[in-house]
Formats: C-alpha cells, sequence, structure tokens
C-alpha cells in the first residue's frame, strides 16, 4: 500500500513539474506574454493612490481574491456550464472601408468599431486607434480560447497610412494584443496607456518615448486633445504570476467641440457619477457590455448597469461594446444588446447599435443608427 502511495505521489509530483517547466519555457519563448514590471518600475508607481503592496488596487476590494478551491471551482464552472447560442452561427459581416477615404478625412469627428472594443477615431485629422486587438484570438496561444466573430475588418490595420496615437484600456489579451501592435509599431507616434502597460510595448520593441503611462485622473494634451486616463473597475495580468501588476482605466477624449468616453473593462461603480460630474456631458459614450456573469459581476457590468453608467457620465447617446467580438462568458451572444436596449430605453437613454464599420459620427443624432437591429438576422 505505501508502495503505490509513494508511486502516486512521485506520478503527481513528475506531472506538476513537468507543468511549470513547459510553462516556463511557453512565458519566456512567446512574446505574446508581454513584460514584467521590474522593482524598479514599481518606484515610478508609489505616488498612485491605486498603487498598494506592490500591485494596483481598486477603490473597492475587487476582484475578490480566490484560493485554489475556489479557482478550481470557477474553472469548471466555465468549461462545462452549456450556453444556448454562444456565436453566431456564421461569421458577422463588416462594412468594408475605403483607405483613400480614409487617409484623406478631415471633416467632423467620426467612429469605426471594429467589433468587441476596438475603435479608429477620426478626430481633426488624427487617426486614432482605441484598443487595437484585430487578432483571431484572445490568447497568448490560438488553442486557449475560441476565434472572433468577424472574419474580416472594416479596414485593415496595414492599410491605414497614418497612425497618430493608440489608446489601451488595460493589458487583456482582448484588449492588447502582440500580433496587432506589430503591425502598427512603426506608424503610431504615440501610445497613451494606463500605469504599468508600456512595459509590455517595450518588451514588443516601442521606445520608452513614444509611451505615455498615465494614472487615474491624469490630464495630458496630444496635437489639441485632452486626453485623461480616469478609473475603471477591473483588474490587470497576462500570466499567472502578474495579476494586478499594471493598471486598468476609461479614457476621456476632447476638444473644443466634442467629447468621448471610451469606458474600457469595468464593473459599475461611483467613478460613473465622478467622470460625468467633471467631464461630462459626453457626446457618446462607449460603454461595455459584455462577457458578464453573477459570479464576475464586480469587474464586468451586467447590461442593465451598463445604461445605468451610461446616464451617470450623462451621455447624450450610448454605443454598448465588448460584446459581438468574442465569447468569454456564458451568456448568449445577444443577450447584452437585447438586454442593454430594453433599459436605456427605459431610462430615456438614447442608444446606437451600428454595425461592424458602420460610420459614427460623434455629434450626430441617434437617428439614422438607433433602430438598426442587424443581429436579429443572423
Amino acid at each position: 500500500m505505501k508502495s503505490i502511495f509513494k508511486k502516486m505521489l512521485i506520478t503527481l509530483f513528475t506531472i506538476i513539474g513537468l507543468f511549470i517547466i513547459a510553462y516556463i519555457l511557453v512565458v519566456n519563448f512567446v512574446p505574446d506574454f508581454g513584460g514584467d514590471i521590474s522593482e524598479e518600475r514599481k518606484k515610478r508607481y508609489q505616488n498612485s493612490s491605486q498603487f498598494k503592496e506592490g500591485v494596483f488596487k481598486n477603490v473597492i476590494k475587487a476582484p475578490k481574491d480566490l484560493n485554489f478551491g475556489e479557482t478550481i471551482q470557477m474553472a469548471y464552472y466555465f468549461f462545462t456550464t452549456k450556453t444556448n447560442n454562444p456565436r453566431p452561427n456564421t461569421d458577422l459581416e463588416v462594412q468594408k472601408l475605403d483607405s483613400a477615404s480614409v487617409a484623406n478625412y478631415q471633416g467632423d469627428a467620426r467612429l469605426f468599431w471594429y467589433g468587441h472594443s476596438s475603435f479608429l477615431l477620426q478626430i481633426q485629422g488624427l487617426n486614432i486607434f482605441l484598443d487595437p486587438m484585430l487578432g483571431e484570438v484572445p490568447a497568448p496561444l490560438p488553442f486557449l480560447s475560441g476565434k472572433r466573430f468577424n472574419k474580416y475588418h472594416p479596414l485593415d490595420l496595414e492599410k491605414i497610412e497614418q497612425m497618430d496615437a493608440v489608446i489601451i484600456s488595460h493589458d487583456h489579451y482582448d484588449h492588447l494584443d502582440y500580433k496587432s501592435i506589430l503591425k502598427i509599431k512603426e506608424k503610431v507616434k504615440m501610445f497613451f496607456v494606463p500605469y504599468g502597460v508600456g512595459v509590455h510595448l517595450e518588451k514588443w520593441g516601442i521606445p520608452s518615448e513614444k509611451i505615455k503611462e498615465m494614472d487615474w485622473w491624469e490630464e495630458t494634451n496630444f496635437k489639441g486633445l485632452k486626453l485623461v486616463c480616469t478609473p475603471a473597475q477591473h483588474f490587470s495580468g497576462r500570466k499567472m504570476n502578474n495579476r494586478m501588476s499594471t493598471l486598468w482605466s476609461s479614457w476621456v477624449i476632447q476638444n473644443k467641440e466634442e467629447k468621448i468616453f471610451f469606458s474600457g473593462d469595468s464593473g459599475y461603480g461611483d467613478h460613473f457619477k465622478e467622470i460625468g460630474e467633471k467631464y461630462g456631458p459626453f457626446d457618446i459614450a462607449l460603454m461595455e457590455c459584455g462577457q458578464y456573469d453573477k459570479k464576475w459581476a464586480d469587474i464586468h457590468m451586467m447590461p442593465e448597469e451598463t445604461a445605468l453608467a451610461g446616464v451617470d457620465v450623462r451621455a447624450k447617446k450610448m454605443m454598448p461594446i465588448h460584446w459581438a467580438g468574442f465569447k468569454l462568458a456564458l451568456h448568449e451572444w445577444t443577450d447584452p444588446i437585447k438586454r442593454v436596449k430594453t433599459k436605456a430605453k427605459e431610462l430615456n437613454l438614447p442608444m446606437i447599435s451600428p454595425e461592424i464599420g458602420a460610420e459614427i459620427l460623434v455629434k450626430d443624432s441617434t437617428d439614422h443608427l438607433k433602430e438598426n437591429h442587424w443581429w436579429e438576422t443572423i
């Protein structure tokens, strides 16, 4: 009996050892994992009220720290729970953009949605990309996640000749993509990111002088635009040992004529009202709505909360984002848009739901976009 038990222990420890060795090898040889925050770099963040005990933290205690058993339970729940209609039956159609019309555009501020949380913003002659995740899977290795819902993009990154700035909300794979960054890094004039996220960009060969790291409530000016790194209620990390090592945020983008709010990822909280009171009203608020579950409601809003947050930030119109891109939760793929639409109507909050690639004029009314129910035909 002792001999059998001993063999079982040896086998278990051998498997654990092989897993650790494999993990170390993969992390060191797959560049998608990004960089690590050094002790020297941590000293730069000591002035941040979010940086405590060597990591970044939310205003409230979120997300919950799971012990090993709870982590296993959560993983079991996620991978064994069946979902009806988790993704479209076919690739989502995309409205294609003409590269010449994008390159020569000098009109009113406009946005083009690339699905999930990625946008091309054209404002006062500038091209700015928000969370440029155009990769096929939101993971460091292809087999770790399902493919995105749209096979094609409105305009491939390689065909956008001018890229003045990139704004990133946090370092999760569905928002910060190594292969997408490689395609644009030579043409981007400046990257604006929350504290710490620059470590990944530097690891991927982007000079530090082209990266502006910012703390919550910090403002900067870029070619006539005011950019504000504003709070969110979320978390960060690209591998097992760097959770909460970089900051997460929402963003305010404004000039004398237009105001845009980009929520990034966030649970519902008082920070939305604070942002609305300080910087609102916004011509458009791009609000997270998707990949939610009651088990992690502190870091991702339920659709009804998305609409409430739109009211809190004083949005003249709201667009739900973080859906129609990837399956990262257990709800039906159309559940976010259906539920948020109902709640927005109840709150008298103007809402738009354009197709991927459709032109969205920042100052325009919602009349030509709000009744587009394109997802119902798929």
